[in-house]
């Protein structure tokens, strides 16, 4: 089932290619059958999913180049469950969009769409690292044709640095997973012999290379101050790739924090928790800050995910469940509701051809029903109750205030816990105002007032994210029971490594050598 999953958008893309560029009718209606063939398997994952297991599950391992160790293994669990069915889930929507935006060469957009879709899954579902990591560059490729191609004015500067900033960081988690591999001495690529390696390693060689999975994860989040790239990519990639970008791909970096640098350097994320921790928040309320004074919409909403990305690094690096799960849930929350923010701004670019916030005014009593779409996918941005950005927010913010490494540095826990919630109270003030700017208030340019209420495509695109949007709002324990098992497991592993030796354990250990020690003198 997951090798289907993985694999079948690729063959897709291949299928599109066969087909004539003119037939845009045939390429959209090939593009959302092995898109939506991808969506339907995803959701048979859930039937039969064992909620209670923390290990794998659905377990795929094949030999594939046996001198090497290099074996074909793909698994699911929990935590990449919900990675694989979000992936699977904006994809469609993603193409069908672009089937009515995109002007031309919409063979070779949505063949790269679908080739992207392969590595994102791909990505989530590898338990090998080296499968993981041509999964990892494989997503590159695409996406830099998909902004570099079909992007605004400066997408070639957009894509380079894309691409620079996230190759600078797979180099180095290639060197890191080439180090492991060495100190293993199993020939293994395997995720669970690696694991175990690192706990072996020196302590110098333990941080270094802790450091160099953290930066190729950090790059990819963002976390600041490494965050200069996606603006830039953001502002400039097309639609549908802004969709995938803030709802997927931005992903792979807090997932890369739970699958390999929490269970394999478990001592070095505790020792440097408070440090990510504080870069966090500083991104949570900085991206807020500069998001408010932007001029642009989808600069705006690029921002923005920096900020809200910072609560899922949050909640991770607290090491509590309600942290590690609120930090998993917002993930999903956020790709749903800046995926269909990006969807919104890309909307009204289709009939306007600008971005910029100065140009609208009063598009409530032009566009009644998007008005509606609008309101409902910002509020669900901000944390409304009732809506599921709330819900993620809050479990990170209870984690956070009972964070580990409270016990280390008193007081620290409550500081950014405290700075943390006021990213939330900024996070409503840009969002607001660009909706009363946009939205609200007289209609500013005579262009605007013959402009056309969303059609039946973009309904199909909105609606189906907005119900979700409610639907894990009221009944986020839904998506929550499922993680549970696997995070506890992380919880544990962290708490384990790090747990403080007692007075009672020193004196239990004395008395153990003494005895030794005795016993040795007696036999003498």
């Amino acid at each position: 089932m997951l090798a289907w999953i993985t694999f079948i958008p690729l063959i897709g893309a291949a299928t599109i290619f066969l087909i004539s560029c003119e037939n845009r009718r045939a390429i959209e209606t090939w593009g959302m059958f092995f898109s939506g063939l991808t969506l339907f398997l995803s959701l048979l994952l859930l039937i039969g999913f064992d909620v209670n297991n923390p290990g794998m599950q659905l377990q795929i391992n094949r030999l594939w180049i046996p001198n090497l160790g290099i074996n074909f293994r793909m698994g699911i669990d929990g935590i990449s469950l919900w990675m694989v069915l979000l992936t699977a889930f904006l994809t469609p929507i993603a193409v069908y969009f672009s089937a009515g935006s995109i002007k031309k060469d919409l063979r070779e957009f949505l063949a790269l769409l679908l080739f992207l879709e392969t590595g994102m899954i791909g990505v989530f579902v590898s338990l090998d690292l080296v499968l993981f990591y041509i999964f990892w560059e494989v997503m590159l490729i695409p996406m830099y044709f998909l902004i570099g191609v079909w992007g605004a004015e400066r997408r070639i500067y957009s894509a380079v640095k894309f691409f620079l900033f996230t190759m600078f960081g797979s180099v180095l988690m290639l060197i890191a997973i080439l180090v492991l591999y060495r100190e293993a001495g199993i020939q293994s690529f395997d995720i669970e012999v690696l694991k175990t390696a690192a706990q072996s390693l020196t302590p110098r060689m333990a941080v270094v290379l802790f450091w160099f999975f953290f930066l190729a994860f950090a790059i990819k989040v963002p976390v600041f101050p490494f965050h200069t790239w996606l603006p830039d990519a953001h502002t400039d990639a097309p639609t549908a790739g802004s969709v995938i970008l803030a709802g997927v791909l931005l992903k792979m970096g807090t997932y890369g924090f739970l699958r390999f640098s929490l269970p394999m350097f478990p001592h070095q994320c505790y020792d440097f928790a408070l440090l990510i921790s504080s870069l966090a928040v500083i991104g949570i309320i900085y991206a807020a800050w500069v998001a408010t004074m932007q001029p642009d919409m989808k600069r705006l909403i690029a921002y923005s995910s920096v900020s809200h990305l910072g609560f899922s690094v949050l909640g991770i690096f607290s090491f509590t469940l309600e942290g590690m799960t609120g930090g998993l849930l917002h993930m999903v929350n956020h790709g749903l509701s800046t995926g269909a923010l990006f969807l919104i701004v890309g909307m009204l670019y289709d009939r306007t051809h600008t971005k910029l916030i100065e140009r609208f005014g009063g598009i409530t009593r032009i566009m009644p029903f998007f008005s509606v779409c609008f309101l409902l996918v910002m509020l669900s941005s901000i944390g409304l109750p009732g809506l599921n950005g709330f819900v993620g927010e809050f479990l990170v913010l209870v984690g956070s205030a009972k964070a580990a490494h409270e016990l280390t540095f008193p007081g620290a826990s409550y500081i950014l816990t405290v700075c943390a919630a006021t990213g939330v109270i900024w996070g409503a003030v840009y969002m607001l105002w660009m909706f009363q700017r946009v939205m609200l208030g007289p209609v500013k340019h005579k262009e605007n007032e013959n402009l056309q209420d969303l059609n039946k495509r973009e309904k199909w695109c909105l609606i189906p994210i907005i119900v979700l949007c409610v639907v894990i709002g009221i009944f986020p324990k839904l998506l929550i029971k499922p993680m549970e098992a696997p995070l506890k497991e992380l919880v544990r592993i962290v708490q384990q490594a790090n747990q403080p030796v007692s007075r009672v354990d020193q004196i239990t250990g004395l008395e153990h050598q003494m005895h030794e020690f005795g016993t040795q003198r007696g036999d003498q």
